[in-house]
């Protein structure tokens, strides 16, 4: 079934986007993203070294004309800081998309998002592609569309509490305002979490704890790959309506 997902003329094959953070080190990174189907690979410039070629990096382990690295500005709670490890990576000839991270509180991650609307119009400005991450709510998620964002990426709950969508029906209304893509972030512990994203229509799956704290992250990562692919043709193929009281599975009717 041809059902490619396109960002500003960008084609995706896969649409399990995941993280590189938290893999006991970077060979176990690569056999994941292997694994995982996945041709988005998040960085985050703040945390990983991706623009110093000498040493180790993360990009010996990840093919960039393979993947598409997507930095994240990871780790900055502050407009400026965003801003400038965005700069910094596309100044590193990385990429000129980016996920926006602009946090606001230290024990929840939840973001800043009066911070993340700023850093946002800037950065559309400055022809990124930005995709900022944001929380359930349908109002910030227009603002950022309007800002200039090319999609939107709502928590489905705090980073790495793999908690799974706590609040589905915010994602829905989200779903029904936009009109750029919405990619959950965040929250999603176990395969199901992430097909349960995919069927309430979202267009794709940003996935790293789950992944990477799992026992076996690369079958993990398998796994997460089948969840994304079933939940989005699930949600293609319509589900059937519910009912209060049982239908028979073979009609009576015409029977002798």
């Amino acid at each position: 079934m041809e059902d490619k997902l396109v960002i500003r003329g960008i084609e995706f094959r896969s649409r399990l986007w995941i993280g590189t953070g938290k893999y006991k080190d970077f060979a176990e990174t690569a056999k994941a993203v292997e694994a995982s189907g996945a041709d988005v690979v998040t960085v985050s410039v703040r945390r990983v070294n991706i623009t110093d070629r000498k040493s180790e990096n993360l990009l010996d382990y990840i093919d960039p004309k393979k993947y598409k690295i997507l930095p994240n500005t990871a780790g900055c709670y502050s407009v400026e800081d965003a801003l400038r490890y965005s700069r910094l990576a596309r100044e590193a000839g990385i990429s000129d998309m980016v996920k926006l991270e602009v946090i606001g509180d230290e024990r929840t991650l939840f973001p800043d998002t009066i911070g993340l609307l700023k850093a946002t119009e800037i950065l559309a400005k400055e022809g990124f592609l930005v995709f900022p991450y944001t929380n359930d709510d349908p109002i910030m998620a227009k603002r950022l569309e309007d800002a200039g964002a090319v999609a939107v990426m709502p928590l489905g709950a705090p980073i790495g509490s793999g908690l799974g969508l706590r609040n589905p029906y915010n994602i829905k209304i989200i779903l029904e305002a936009a009109k750029v893509p919405v990619l959950v972030d965040a929250g999603v512990g176990t395969a199901s979490d992430a097909t349960i994203a995919m069927e309430l229509g979202c267009d794709a799956v940003l996935i790293n704890t789950a992944i990477a704290a799992a026992k076996d992250p690369i079958a993990m990562a398998m796994a997460m790959k089948h969840a994304v692919i079933a939940g989005r043709l699930s949600y293609k193929a319509g589900r059937m309506g519910k009912k209060l009281y049982a239908t028979a599975s073979s009609p009576l009717e015409g029977m002798l």
